[in-house]
């Protein structure tokens, strides 16, 4: 015991706490890269689905079923019948 050990539990937990904080920042950064990537994705895919309507609406236009109600319009339509069929019984 050369007279280091006095010191050196102090040393200890500053160095002990620099570790934390850093490695807690480098998480912190991970989450804002992943985060940040999923957004972008999410975004990417919601511009792809608009596209993917707006396709579709020109294919029933271009075949002359303007007037007709979109498939996803009928699907939320049976699907709420089906509710109501569900709730009377």
């Amino acid at each position: 015991m050369d007279g280091h050990d006095s010191e050196d539990p102090k040393q200890s937990t500053a160095d002990m706490t620099v570790f934390v904080q850093n490695l807690l920042q480098q998480m912190q950064s991970r989450f804002q890269t992943m985060s940040d990537s999923i957004v972008t994705k999410i975004d990417e895919m919601g511009n792809r689905i608009n596209d993917l309507e707006q396709s579709i609406n020109d294919l029933r236009s271009e075949m002359g079923v303007e007037g007709s109600p979109s498939p996803l319009a009928q699907s939320k339509q049976q699907s709420g019948e089906e509710k109501q069929d569900e709730g009377s019984a």
